[in-house]
């Protein structure tokens, strides 16, 4: 599946209805971000299963500030809706691989059991 472009209007539902979504921050006058990019885009032709999103710094500025992406190429992965990975940089190929392996692994049951300890500790 292609990459699709994400706005601040489709972020959200992209994110809360697929089961992984992998989300690069980018703007075309970043260096890296044109070195990540391809890299990007062969994985979403390798992994059709997998939501593999853009979000345009430049154009999407809001949503930017809302994620609070301050260095680009800013990767997220969300998995069932919650955000498990977010790291600033340009990945090599086969480091994007592991993380793709690593949010696929991952148990959520496990995750979100630990989600609510952490938020009764905290009560």
């Amino acid at each position: 599946m292609p990459t699709q472009a994400l706005t601040t209007t489709s972020f959200e539902p992209t994110v809360l209805e697929n089961d992984i979504v992998m989300v690069d921050f980018w703007a075309s006058w970043c260096g890296p971000c044109r070195t990540f990019g391809p890299i990007f885009e062969k994985a979403s032709t390798t992994h059709p299963d997998i939501v593999f999103g853009k979000v345009d710094t430049e154009g999407e500025p809001s949503l930017a500030a809302s994620a609070h992406i301050t260095s680009i190429p800013t990767l997220m992965a969300f998995r069932e809706g919650i955000l498990v990975f977010s790291q600033p940089g340009a990945l090599p190929a086969a480091s994007f691989e592991r993380v793709i392996a690593t949010v696929r692994a991952l148990d959520m049951d496990d995750l979100r059991a630990q989600a609510s300890q952490s938020q009764g500790a905290e009560s």
